[in-house]
């Protein structure tokens, strides 16, 4: 089995892994971290959402070997320790989730299209999220918890 190594929330990471290990079962099944959700495995939902090298990336498509010396930030590593990132609370202030499912893959693709544009338009949040799928909310509050953590990081 190949060794695969990268940083994941800042830490470097290594461990064997059969070459058909997903990134997304990487994170979950090795590393723990259990808040990237896998909602479909056909790539649908988004709800497995992380950063790769600062883009956002469903990580059921890509292969842990195909992140290899990558630095892969998931929704574990956003916030300081018990103060929340500002754009989790923005979902949190705005009630920008219910079930809670999707809300990773959420915050760290609004996080990609702010650092894209830092003042998106309620447009242009609706159109980014495409990939992302909720069951729970019908996205008002997601859009809304969009904006505000946009307007939060702007200052």
């Amino acid at each position: 089995m190949p060794t695969v190594s990268m940083a994941v929330n800042g830490k470097s990471v290594s461990a064997d892994v059969e070459p058909r290990t997903l990134l997304v079962q990487y994170l979950r099944e090795h590393l723990g971290l259990t808040g990237t959700h896998v909602g479909c495995d056909t790539s649908q939902c988004g709800a497995c959402v992380v950063h790769v090298n600062g883009e956002s990336l469903k990580s059921c498509t890509m292969l842990a070997a195909q992140a290899e010396g990558a630095d892969v930030t998931t929704i574990e590593g956003l916030a300081n320790g018990d103060e929340l990132h500002p754009m989790q609370e923005a979902f949190r202030e705005n009630h920008g989730l219910q079930c809670g499912f999707c809300t990773p893959g959420m915050v760290m693709s609004a996080l990609d299209l702010v650092q894209k544009n830092s003042d998106p338009s309620e447009q242009d949040v609706r159109e980014w999220l495409e990939g992302n799928l909720c069951r729970c909310t019908g996205y008002h509050n997601i859009v809304k918890s969009i904006l505000a953590g946009a307007k939060a990081l702007k200052g």
